[in-house]
């Protein structure tokens, strides 16, 4: 929930196990204690998503078993293998950092990945103020670091089930041509449309496509985003890493984001979810603020982690106890 900085404060100095998303000056001046961070000032909450560098958005834990790890762009890869075998993560990476790219694009052949609970998100900062570096938060050390992710590392009973989930708006537009890359990472200028080699920026250019909306990769019959940054000299440049040997269509539209997510989630409550968080790209092309996505709350991140990197998606992570 969203909080003040004495209350949350208070929860630290109480010995609470917690989870903190804020802007970097506020987070460098919390005490330290059994607590991990990162930096962004968009929040989704009951009464509306809404910006604030005044406030906290505070996750509680109950959890009695639990390591803080931080992690450098050569040590991430070991993410997953210091996870509990019955239990989750949430990981916070900073957005543009080598650790951000080093997880991006390599997440998938990390030891014990699809054998343990991953999820988190990407830190960033305030669009509308310029200088902002984005940063995690070791709350046992008290380091932030704009170069090393922070991880949570908790352990459930053996008769409890964890599960990480995400809610996708977006399918592939099947009237879209199949695209395809040659070569994998953040950026791309040539790629196969339809098994033809173009420039994709003139291809996106010349047939109008809104860039607001993401390619979807084929994987494994799992629709997986990869937003479009920007066009520019010939460069289209990603959010997330695209990867050869999967095939990509554009995405069909949505007229009313927040209608899409709520009509996605009916069903849920906030009460199904130990963590969540909502992209960035979400807020804005949807317009969200003050718009409620009622199910969920939790930061609203520059990119999601469910296992691999994903880009305008919701993630969310729960808990089955026995009945």
């Amino acid at each position: 929930m969203l909080m003040t900085f004495d209350k949350a404060s208070k929860l630290i100095a109480d010995g609470r196990l917690l989870h903190i998303a804020g802007t970097e000056t506020l987070l460098k001046r919390l005490p330290k204690g059994n607590w991990v961070g990162g930096t962004t000032e968009y929040f989704m909450v009951r009464e509306g998503c809404k910006v604030s560098g005044s406030l906290l958005f505070v996750t509680e834990f109950s959890h009695e078993n639990f390591s803080i790890r931080s992690y450098a762009g050569h040590e991430i890869g070991r993410v997953a293998a210091d996870a509990f075998d019955n239990g989750y993560s949430i990981v916070i990476v900073p957005f543009d950092s080598e650790v951000h790219k080093e997880y991006a694009q390599n997440a998938a052949g990390f030891e014990g990945m699809f054998l343990k609970n991953i999820a988190g998100w990407v830190a960033g900062a305030n669009l509308g103020e310029p200088g902002q570096t984005p940063a995690t938060v070791n709350g046992s050390t008290g380091e932030a670091c704009s170069d090393k992710a922070v991880a949570l590392h908790l352990e459930v009973p053996p008769d409890q089930t964890v599960c990480v989930n995400i809610v996708n708006i977006f399918a592939q537009d099947e009237s879209s041509p199949v695209i395809s890359f040659p070569e994998e990472g953040f950026s791309a200028d040539r790629c196969l449309i339809d098994g033809q080699e173009v420039s994709f920026a003139d291809y996106l250019t010349q047939n109008g496509v809104d860039t607001k909306l993401p390619l979807v990769g084929d994987y494994s019959g799992s629709g997986v985003n990869i937003s479009i940054k920007s066009v520019e000299n010939g460069v289209v440049q990603f959010y997330a890493p695209v990867f050869s040997g999967i095939q990509y269509r554009m995405a069909r539209g949505i007229s009313d984001y927040a209608k899409a997510f709520n009509s996605r989630l009916a069903g849920h409550t906030d009460a199904d979810a130990v963590f969540s968080c909502n992209c960035i790209l979400n807020f804005l092309y949807g317009e969200l603020e003050g718009k409620r996505i009622e199910a969920f709350s939790g930061p609203i991140t520059f990119g999601e982690i469910a296992y691999q990197l994903v880009n305008q998606t919701l993630v969310y992570v729960t808990v089955s106890r026995p009945e």
